[in-house]
């Protein structure tokens, strides 16, 4: 067995499995048939808005909605190849769900640094909240 970590040790480990997106290369990447898939709980989502077009699956879901295997899959989820980009509040959480959707084996998911916040500070569409 070995030696127990902390989170930032954790989340290094993941984040170097896979190359994590800004706000505007996820804009792109949607634009060009990514799947952007927001993860922030509904106070969130509620209080700060939508990302148009953003599928919304709640992270105690996500493994559920998102293996193109499943029974319980999300329509979108059609394929391990899906390039999909997980946002969630500030970048943090969808570094951990990006990686368990490696283990799921989609090799091209990945998550938005510094999520949803940063998205909203770069000026990309935003819905009101609702």
């Amino acid at each position: 067995m070995s030696a127990p970590i902390g989170i930032d040790e954790l989340l290094e480990r993941v984040r170097s499995g896979y190359t994590r997106i800004g706000p505007r290369e996820a804009y792109d990447a949607s634009r060009a048939g990514a799947l952007l898939v927001d993860i922030r709980y509904q106070a969130l989502r509620e209080r700060d808005g939508l990302i148009p077009g953003a599928l919304v699956v709640e992270r105690n879901e996500l493994e559920w909605r998102l293996d193109p295997r499943g029974s319980h899959r999300a329509p979108e989820a059609v394929s391990h190849d899906l390039r999909v980009v997980v946002i969630c509040n500030e970048g943090y959480a969808s570094s951990l769900a990006a990686a368990s959707l490696h283990a799921l084996g989609l090799h091209r998911a990945t998550d938005l640094t510094g999520g949803f916040q940063a998205w909203k500070a770069a000026g990309l569409p935003v819905s009101a909240p609702s």
